[in-house]
């Protein structure tokens, strides 16, 4: 029996027999350096693509832009507001009313402040006209009983002296009042 992997073990001797080892497709076989493969021709083949020259870019000019057209103003706020909503520098006003009675030049002041926030937002304000009437009346009673405190301070600072330059120094009685002379 013959090895038909080993033909040169052949006990036979037969290699004369022995096929040829088959050769390699030709599709696996890098073709050599000096062979020179080309396509096959191609039937029917489409011409050759070539892009097309860019165009020149149109030139373009700024657009023409008309002016704006004129709006007419908004119309003025009437005050009305939401029924129920609180309308700015209200409550300022009425504090500014309320202090006005106890430090005339704070309350102006905060009536002052409660006004301009009324103005800005177009709403009248009643109380803080009311306090900025008061508070300049009360400022002006008090710069007078200011001074009118001091008058009186004064006549009797120097009713004081007389009374002790003609007495002396000492401590004296008259008519169940002390006076102490320097």
């Amino acid at each position: 029996m013959s090895d038909p992997q080993n033909p040169q073990n052949d006990p036979t001797g037969d290699a004369a027999n022995v096929p040829p080892a088959p050769s390699p497709p030709a599709s696996d076989v890098p073709p050599a350096a000096s062979e020179h493969v080309t396509p096959p021709p191609a039937a029917d083949a489409p011409p050759a693509y070539t892009p097309p020259a860019p165009e020149a870019a149109p030139a373009y000019a700024a657009p023409a832009y008309q002016a704006a057209p004129a709006y007419q103003a908004p119309p003025a706020y009437n005050g009305g507001g939401a029924p129920g909503a609180p309308v700015p520098g209200k409550t300022l006003g009425i504090v500014a009313l309320v202090v006005v009675f106890f430090a005339s030049l704070v309350g102006l002041i905060l009536g002052y402040v409660a006004k301009s926030q009324s103005k800005k937002a177009g709403v009248p304000n009643t109380p803080a006209t009311v306090a900025i009437i008061l508070g300049w009346i009360f400022l002006v009673l008090t710069i007078i009983g200011v001074i009118i405190f001091f008058v009186f301070l004064g006549v009797g600072l120097n009713a004081y002296n007389e009374i002790c330059s003609e007495l002396g120094s000492g401590v004296y009685e008259s008519n169940g009042t002390t006076i102490t002379c320097p």
